[in-house]
């Protein structure tokens, strides 16, 4: 029974290791969200803002090479709330019948377009 004793120990040893390694991630995870936070000057503080500051949710879509199906998701969503003709008119706008049908580098005005729906 000894060695029946010895695993248990070892057990109850990684049990609490990765107890003590969720607190370490929580820990870690909860840093990041503050430093987020904080990455963007507030008013009345002095120094000049961190560069960790997030960027316009245009740049972001630009800079992102969107996908098909990605663009698909947007538009098929905006067509359930209702907007079907509008996300038509987007398609005829940016030069075709179909989604399939449009040049990929249209896609960030596409979805530009898209937002304001």
């Amino acid at each position: 029974m000894g060695k029946v004793k010895l695993l248990l120990d070892v057990i109850g040893d990684l049990r609490s290791l990765a107890d003590s390694l969720q607190a370490v991630a929580d820990a870690v995870a909860e840093n990041d969200e503050s430093a987020e936070m904080t990455a963007t000057k507030e008013p009345g503080k002095k120094g000049k803002p961190k560069a960790a500051a997030k960027k316009a949710p245009k740049e972001e879509l630009e800079e992102k090479i969107l996908t098909l199906e990605e663009v698909r998701a947007v538009l098929a969503e905006k067509s359930r709330a209702g907007h079907t003709a509008e996300v038509k008119e987007l398609l005829n706008k940016h030069g075709a019948d179909k989604l399939s049908d449009i040049n990929p580098s249209e896609y960030p005005a596409l979805l530009a377009d898209a937002e304001v729906l």
